[in-house]
């Protein structure tokens, strides 16, 4: 199953995109994505004012003379994607789907890693893993990775965040920025989260449709879901069940976003219908204030 044998479409996001990343994202991705921090680079001898606690005493005891550790900051980042492939990112009540905006972001995303000499990787997954690409540089590499969202033929239908996340913490060794980008229509991945976010910055970015939360007004009509395969009825001009459904789609909502604050997940949400440059412009603004 692709979500696209349109050329024109996929060239239409990569173009977006690249004017989007030239006109103000590469100038703030910088300092929104800092660094991981830093790292030792090299020891030399002790001089009048430096830190006596940067002393090493193993050097200082085997030569004789007081020797300091040096650091450095370390510049380079590393961001690791974990793009969800599910088939309830294909939805769109509107002109995109979950998929476009998905995909969109990601270009966004991985377009100021290029441009930024940065290193990036993704993992596509639904049920299963359907890809893991691991970390390059260059524009050549970013590009390669966005066709991958639309040409991916998924094997699975369903989403296992879980898995997924478990996986990310399994194949990253060095910090990163972990950037998730999903609808998150799934349960039982907040252990693994919550190992993930202990060492490295995780972005969330929950992709949604209005009728995610807002059941339509409409007649009696047959409902599938998408990734189960299950059928059910449903009466959208009962005011009674519209309500229903938001009230039980927001609670989830609250409490994932909750789950995600108390871990020191980023959130970043975008509906279907938001101009995603715009939103992802105010995210970076926010990173950049905090």
């Amino acid at each position: 199953m692709r979500y696209y044998s349109d050329l024109a479409s996929i060239k239409r996001i990569r173009i977006i995109a690249s004017k989007l990343v030239e006109s103000f994202f590469s100038g703030n991705y910088r300092s929104v994505f800092r660094g991981p921090g830093i790292e030792f680079d090299e020891f030399r001898s002790y001089m009048y004012g430096d830190d006596v606690r940067l002393i090493d005493w193993n050097v200082t005891s085997r030569t004789g003379f007081p020797y300091v550790k040096v650091f450095r900051e370390e510049r380079e980042l590393s961001l690791f994607f974990l793009l969800d492939l599910s088939a309830s990112m294909i939805y769109g009540s509107g002109e995109r789907s979950k998929i476009e905006v998905a995909g969109l972001t990601f270009a966004i995303l991985t377009l100021s890693a290029a441009i930024n000499n940065d290193k990036f990787g993704a993992l596509f997954f639904t049920d299963r893993i359907e890809k893991w690409v691991p970390m390059s540089k260059g524009k050549k590499h970013a590009l390669s990775l966005i066709d991958d969202i639309f040409w991916v033929e998924p094997q699975g239908r369903g989403s296992d965040l879980k898995m997924a996340v478990k996986s990310a913490s399994q194949l990253l060794k060095k910090r990163s920025i972990c950037v998730i980008i999903s609808d998150f229509k799934t349960d039982n991945y907040w252990h693994e989260l919550s190992i993930l976010s202990k060492k490295h910055d995780v972005i969330a970015v929950k992709v949604w449709d209005d009728n995610d939360i807002s059941f339509p007004t409409v007649g009696l009509i047959r409902l599938q879901d998408p990734e189960r395969g299950e059928e059910m009825y449903a009466y959208g001009l009962s005011e009674e069940f519209r309500n229903s459904y938001r009230r039980f789609w927001m609670a989830k909502h609250r409490k994932w976003k909750r789950n995600c604050f108390v871990r020191g997940v980023n959130i970043l949400e975008i509906n279907t219908s938001m101009d995603v440059g715009a939103e992802l412009f105010k995210f970076f603004r926010r990173r950049k204030r905090a």
